[in-house]
């Protein structure tokens, strides 16, 4: 109470009690000598840290928050010398609290411990600028093998971003006693230098936009880049593609040529099948057409999905992808389909044609539908787009999306669901125990619901509201009305929950007509694409 009004007028009493035989005693009392902002108390604060020795957490918390409340930075920061490992533990979350640029004496500590939470008292969050150069600078630093504080050093560099900086990534990825994963990462952090991300590398806040040239990294990196093509590691191969494609970098192209026609590892010859393609490589058109004959179906639908990328004539397209509709995978088809809607009406239209009139005698899987209609209405042909009126379903809201029903990827639906910030799906529903519980578990709805009623519930979700989640209400054929949640709902039976104790149980023969109430959940295709309903239909399928 003492610290809750911020009485100052029992300081030395409550440091006395930070002595206290009683744990929350000390709590309490070190939570008060912060509310008062005690100085007086900081060794006393200091002692109790010493004594705790890491043992109690909850008593290195209240003693650490009073310090930070107290402000004092320098007696903080001379702990950078203690000998007691507690205290300098102490001093870094202190000094963290305060954003101070003084937590950087603590990245020499000789426990990696100590480091690490330096390393991310200085990055993670609001993060401390003033500290990042130091932070930078441990990339030099053989003695840190920590994954930890080297991820946070290598984007520390990139945010710092000066000269000195890419002098320190690029000795870094010429040692050779470094994981092939930090070199990769490293690699690809040079090659986003003249347009890194908004989102940070490391935890994923939103830093803002970076001004940088990438020239500055060209000239640096360019002589030893022969050196990362050579090596065996898949991570650094692809992190190398990566850099040469986004620093405009064509020295290696006949090295990438050959890792994309020869290397084992189809992640290798697809990341540099894409490079090749970004470079605008001038062997592209055979390149694509020995990505189309793969043995991977990645590689293969990568490669179909760049067809747009080469120059492909009007009587040629049908040779080149006629084969596709015919033996390809869905995933390949839709592939195709998505690269036709960027290319010329001029050559696209025949195809096109064909591929409609196949669709209508069921010669196509439905799950191209989606994309053959978008390939269609790209070309802005008045005669082609009329003839997809025959293909539309038409009927309720949920029949105009009936193209979604198939065709869907798991894992974009799986991301939809979790991290789209329109839908926010996971706000309201759970799949196995992760996520809200305003609205039904999901758990297993996939072995519940047919993909029609998925598709429903999410386009017209008040059309069929989930038992003990809605409100209806019912005109009874011998003229009485009632209302209440669904319990529970059969072919004959319908249990209500109303003011009543006990269920009303109804028989669906009594029922003269029924009005459900409006379901609190959005119609979703307002919110979302008809290519990422039909990605959430796929997922939801899935939860089996």
């Amino acid at each position: 109470m003492l610290g809750d009004v911020r009485y100052k007028g029992a300081e030395k009493e409550l440091i006395a009690a930070l002595g206290s035989t009683s744990a929350r005693v000390q709590f309490f009392a070190a939570q008060a000598l912060g509310r008062t902002e005690a100085a007086s108390a900081v060794p006393s604060l200091l002692k109790l840290i010493e004594q705790n020795k890491d043992e109690d957490v909850y008593i290195r918390h209240a003693a650490v928050l009073a310090l930070s409340r107290i402000g004092q930075v320098e007696p903080m920061a001379a702990l950078a010398t203690s000998s007691n490992r507690s205290l300098r533990i102490a001093a870094v979350l202190v000094l963290r609290r305060l954003a101070s640029p003084e937590v950087a004496r603590f990245l020499t500590d000789s426990d990696m411990y100590i480091v690490a939470e330096a390393a991310r008292a200085i990055h993670d969050d609001l993060s401390i600028p003033a500290a990042l150069p130091a932070l930078a600078a441990t990339l030099s630093n053989n003695a840190i093998t920590s994954e930890v504080i080297i991820r946070r050093a290598i984007n520390a560099c990139l945010r710092v971003g000066t000269a000195k900086e890419i002098d320190l990534l690029v000795a870094y990825v010429q040692r050779t006693n470094i994981p092939d994963a930090m070199r990769a990462e490293a690699i690809a952090t040079l090659g986003t230098w003249g347009d890194p991300s908004v989102l940070d590398r490391v935890d994923g806040r939103h830093r803002g936009k970076l001004d940088r040239n990438a020239q500055d990294v060209v000239a640096k990196i360019q002589p030893i880049i022969p050196s990362f093509i050579r090596s065996k590691n898949v991570e650094v191969l692809n992190a190398t593609g990566q850099l040469v494609a986004e620093l405009g970098i064509k020295d290696v192209a006949a090295e990438q040529t050959q890792l994309f026609l020869n290397h084992p590892a189809a992640k290798v010859r697809g990341g540099q099948l894409t490079s090749l393609i970004n470079l605008k490589d001038t062997n592209l058109p055979l390149l694509i057409q020995k990505g189309m004959e793969d043995s991977d179906r990645s590689v293969r639908s990568l490669a179909m999905g760049s067809l747009d990328k080469i120059a492909i004539t009007k009587a040629q397209l049908p040779g080149v992808v006629n084969p596709i509709f015919e033996k390809g995978s869905m995933n390949e088809q839709q592939q195709v389909l998505q690269s036709m809607a960027k290319m010329d009406p001029a050559n696209t239209t025949d195809v096109l044609q064909d591929l409609i009139s196949r669709m209508l005698q069921s010669k196509l899987p439905a799950g191209i539908k989606l994309d053959l209609m978008e390939a269609v209405e790209a070309t802005k042909e008045e005669k082609l787009v009329a003839q997809l009126d025959a293909l539309k379903t038409k009927g309720s809201l949920t029949d105009e999306f009936k193209e979604a029903l198939f065709g869907g990827n798991i894992q974009a639906g799986n991301f939809i669901f979790n991290r789209n910030q329109t839908a926010q799906c996971v706000r309201c529903h759970n799949v196995g125990g992760e996520g809200g519980n305003v609205g039904p578990s999901l758990k297993g709805i996939g072995s519940k619901l047919t993909r029609e009623q998925l598709l429903q519930a999410l386009i017209e979700p008040s059309a069929r509201i989930a038992p003990g989640y809605g409100t209806i209400s019912l005109k009874l054929t011998d003229g009485q009305e009632v209302s209440g949640s669904v319990i529970s709902e059969t072919e004959q039976e319908i249990q209500l929950k109303t003011s009543e104790a006990e269920p009303l149980r109804i028989a669906v023969s009594r029922i003269k007509s029924r009005e459900n109430y409006p379901s609190s959940m959005p119609a979703m295709g307002s919110m979302l694409s008809k290519r990422e309903i039909r990605d959430v239909v796929e997922y939801l399928t899935s939860l089996k």
